[in-house]
């Protein structure tokens, strides 16, 4: 097996002074691992001074529902980088992902997950596997809007962007240029997702031209994940929405051998941290037998950002030597295992390699970018339309919550209350039509969406949207929320209900 090396048409261009980065331990196997990789920073030289905040559970219980004191985004902003220990989200309702909260305020929105098989060292069925998942960090149903609507339904809203869709995929491109990557794959659910995955897919066709000499590939998500599962070989860089993305890296960082082992790095135009993908395994917190090698890996992503690539191909060798040697912790025990240890005994087995380079692994060697030509991502003004689209409102979806009544009977109800402006046109229940011509097998909840538009297909406004509201709530109608119907340069903005 040979490992994927990072190199620049750039010379090196190493920084003399320390640079203060921030850190924190995290939750339950967190200051193990944290602990960890800062001694291997420090033996071999890294220009770093670590800056401490406490984050995670404490905060937590001690009243922060976000999980960050405020006076901690002073120093996260400040110094730019952060070197994050895994963190525990206290059970129960209130808290809010920090991991979520950082990453979209600190804009942070391309997530870098390096996947790589390291056998015949670390026992895995695919050997061969070297995949780099590029997931979008700030939008999809990470939002985290979402409502209890009736007594039987839930809401948790998907908002896609396009200024998010061209950052993260033209940063994917970028990358796959930038590391010597032959191909990127759009994996979305564009066949059910028409509208939201569509204009992922749409931005990418996009992007693709731009970068002739990358081939590209668009996979639905579930085939995708599938083949990503049994035949990794065929991937090289992923770009893909925020869940999906989340979902199958980790997939991919088991199929390596151990979720232990994999680092990401999360990018923003003026902030980036760096943390291992797994979480915080209270159930071995204290034991001293967790792996570092995902945090170690970690740090030398965060080098390589503060140019620093000496330290870090240094650091990576060392780490490579410390695993053919067959010195494993305990989740990466199998039949070139020599030696099982612990957390601070194999941080001590890579500072003993430093200097050292892989005999069987190709050894690493990485460059500083060249600081003219650093990629940044086009800033979301300047990739926002110029010239607003014309909208023009045709009609209104207006969920109600309603009990007992059947389909029929609803749409009878909700007829003689049109107005002239505003007819009843379908009723949908979780998305399929029940009104008209539903079919009787069709199971439906208490929560309805009922689309009225004008009769003659002429626009409307808010007036006449107020005016039916009113007709609605004064004979009893629970109204849940509405949304307009609209047309963008005549082009429709919302989905058809299935089997309209």
């Amino acid at each position: 097996m040979q490992t994927h090396t990072t190199q620049s048409s750039a010379s090196q261009s190493e920084t003399a002074e320390n640079i203060t980065i921030t850190v924190a331990l995290g939750d339950g196997i967190g200051p193990e691992i944290t602990q960890a990789t800062l001694r291997i920073l420090a033996a071999a030289g890294a220009r770093i001074t670590p800056e401490f905040i406490d984050i995670g559970e404490r905060v937590y219980l001690a009243g922060h529902s976000s999980g960050i004191h405020p006076a901690a985004w002073d120093t996260l902003r400040r110094n730019k980088v952060f070197l994050k220990g895994p963190i525990t989200t206290p059970s129960g309702s209130g808290y809010k992902s920090l991991n979520v909260t950082i990453r979209k305020s600190l804009g942070l929105y391309a997530n870098v997950r390096p996947c790589i098989s390291y056998a015949p060292f670390v026992s895995t069925l695919h050997p061969s596997m070297d995949v780099v998942i590029i997931r979008e960090n700030e939008e999809d149903l990470y939002a985290g809007i979402e409502h209890r609507q009736t007594d039987e339904v839930y809401q948790c809203l998907k908002l896609i962007t396009r200024p998010g869709c061209e950052k993260i995929i033209r940063y994917a491109f970028e990358y796959a240029r930038s590391h010597g990557r032959q191909k990127v794959t759009c994996m979305v659910k564009d066949n059910i997702m028409k509208m939201t995955d569509g204009l992922f897919y749409k931005v990418f066709q996009e992007i693709a031209p731009d970068y002739p000499d990358i081939k590209t590939e668009r996979l639905i998500i579930d085939i995708g994940s599938a083949k990503l599962a049994t035949r990794p070989a065929q991937f090289d860089v992923i770009v893909t929405l925020n869940l999906y993305g989340d979902i199958i890296s980790d997939i991919a960082a088991e199929m390596t051998g151990s979720v232990g082992l994999a680092g990401s790095a999360n990018i923003g135009d003026y902030v980036a941290m760096f943390e291992a993908i797994h979480g915080s395994a209270p159930d071995i917190a204290g034991q001293g037998i967790a792996n570092p090698s995902g945090m170690i890996l970690s740090a030398v992503m965060m080098l390589i950002h503060l140019r620093q690539a000496d330290i870090a191909t240094q650091i990576h060798n060392a780490w490579l030597s410390t695993i053919e040697e067959g010195i494993h912790t305990s989740d990466l025990q199998g039949s070139q295992s020599q030696q099982i240890v612990g957390t601070a005994a194999f941080a001590e087995a890579v500072i003993a390699r430093l200097g050292q380079t892989p005999k069987t692994f190709t050894p690493m060697l990485y460059q500083n970018p060249a600081p003219n030509v650093a990629y940044q991502a086009p800033k979301a003004d300047a990739i926002r339309n110029i010239t607003p689209l014309v909208k023009k409102m045709v009609g209104v979806d207006i969920f109600i919550h309603q009990h007992y009544l059947s389909p029929q009977q609803l749409a009878s109800r909700l007829t003689a209350l049109s107005t002239p402006a505003l007819v009843l046109e379908m009723i949908t229940n979780r998305g399929v039509k029940v009104w008209p011509e539903g079919f009787p097998e069709t199971f439906c909840t208490d929560h309805w969406r009922c689309r009225f538009t004008h009769p003659t297909q002429q626009n409307i406004d808010h007036k006449d949207i107020m005016q039916l509201l009113v007709k609605l709530t004064d004979c009893g109608i629970d109204v849940i929320k509405t949304e307009n119907l609209c047309t963008f340069n005549g082009e429709i903005g919302f989905a058809l209900g299935q089997g309209q």
